[in-house]
């Protein structure tokens, strides 16, 4: 006897409090307060195990760059190849969760980070880690969205702008966390140490997705054949533009004649792409929406914010690793990072409102604007020490500004309970 076949794309019947706010995300039943600190703990976990991947080869560059036998232009490409594929690959990320629902998205997607955490183990020359490193962007990318369905499962529906602000903002602790205790990882096995802790994070992480999964949600056909002639214009498109973005400023465009070409040819891909799908009835990029004033807006802000925000990561740390200093002789300026992003977290969490989302923008671009001012005085002489109050300001200043940026432009309909 053949039982009937259930159709997975069926409506759903949802009580009113528990439909899910979009397409392919999970649906909000009542859960127990030890369950909802559970989905908390397992979101936090998932995020930062996406983050600290990058995290940890940014944070030591210098030192991978000396394993492998590489120059500076070379080790640079690490990051590069990552972000190229994880931007990439979230263009398809979106349509496959609402297709294919969010358990195959969620179990899938952290197998796939197992085992490509696994075959870092295996990497031995600059060659055969780049390519690793783009298939690490590519499966990380799910994590970050991954993180934040968990948290809006460990909050109420009346305080699920927090649970936003904490997905959000989760992962930009990644990068104070592998200045701390990545130095130590190195000692154990070179670069190996490095991976062989992500490969235990992924694991436990997997553990914890499969031992605590989320509710289920609507799922729906979506993809059509035109949607991979959009991912094949605009993947090597926006992947060419982060190459020229991350290698621009150590290659000379005199002397890399590649950067040029690339520049160009992104720019041809990501415009076709862009009037290929303008009228399009199911887009895979909704252009009229991305051009709209508040999306606009949210771009703007965060370019020159991030802009400002470069004086950190790229600034003072760079500078501070120009001069000779380690990971290990700037342990209290990342504690300082750290203690900065967290207070900052928890100050958007209490303060946070749908209707003031201006001012928490206003207020970090004031404390950036200190912050720079108190790095303006710095010099040859000037030591990780001195620098702890101004990166706490930009710490603060940064993951206090994120979640109200983004909810003002895309979080009014997810963060509205009804």
């Amino acid at each position: 006897m053949r039982l009937p076949e259930c159709d997975p794309y069926a409506p759903r019947e949802w009580q009113p409090h528990e439909k899910p706010a979009l397409l392919g995300s999970p649906s909000t039943p009542e859960h127990s307060t030890p369950k909802r600190i559970a989905y908390g703990v397992v979101g936090l976990l998932v995020c930062l195990t996406g983050a600290l991947g990058n995290a940890v080869v940014t944070a030591n560059l210098q030192n991978l760059q000396g394993t492998f036998g590489a120059w500076s232009t070379e080790i640079a490409w690490l990051p590069a190849v990552y972000v190229m594929t994880n931007i990439s690959i979230n263009l398809l990320l979106v349509k496959f969760r609402q297709q294919y629902g969010l358990r195959a998205f969620t179990e899938g997607f952290l197998v796939l980070y197992v085992l490509v955490t696994f075959f870092h183990l295996f990497v031995n020359d600059l060659s055969s880690a780049l390519m690793v490193r783009a298939a690490h962007g590519m499966v990380a990318a799910a994590l970050s969205s991954l993180g934040i369905y968990y948290q809006i499962q460990a909050w109420p529906a009346k305080h699920r702008l927090k649970a936003l602000t904490i997905g959000i903002t989760g992962s930009s602790l990644a990068i104070p966390l592998a200045r701390l205790f990545s130095t130590e990882l190195l000692q154990l096995d070179e670069w190996r140490g490095l991976y062989f802790f992500e490969l235990g994070l992924a694991l436990i992480s997997l553990a914890c997705v499969i031992a605590l999964k989320l509710p289920p949600g609507d799922r729906r056909k979506v993809f059509e054949k035109k949607d991979f002639i959009t991912f094949f214009l605009m993947a090597p498109g926006m992947a060419l533009l982060c190459a020229v973005l991350s290698l621009g400023r150590l290659d000379w465009w005199f002397e890399a004649p590649w950067i040029g070409w690339s520049l160009a040819l992104s720019l041809v891909l990501i415009v076709a792409a862009i009037v290929f799908e303008h009228n399009r009835t199911n887009p895979l990029l909704n252009t009229r929406w991305l051009s709209s004033g508040s999306i606009v807006r949210l771009g703007l802000i965060m370019l020159l914010i991030r802009i400002v925000l470069a004086e950190q990561n790229t600034g003072v740390i760079g500078w501070l690793q120009y001069v000779g200093l380690q990971n290990e002789q700037m342990t209290h300026l990342a504690w300082s990072i750290f203690a900065g992003i967290v207070c900052g977290i928890v100050t958007s969490c209490l303060t946070i409102k749908p209707t003031k989302l201006a001012w928490p923008i206003i207020t970090s671009l004031a404390l950036m604007i200190v912050a720079s001012l108190l790095d303006s005085q710095s010099n040859n002489l000037t030591r990780p020490d001195q620098l702890m109050l101004s990166q706490f300001l930009l710490g603060f200043g940064s993951a206090f500004f994120l979640a109200p940026a983004m909810l003002a432009a895309i979080g009014g309909g997810i963060a509205d309970p009804r």
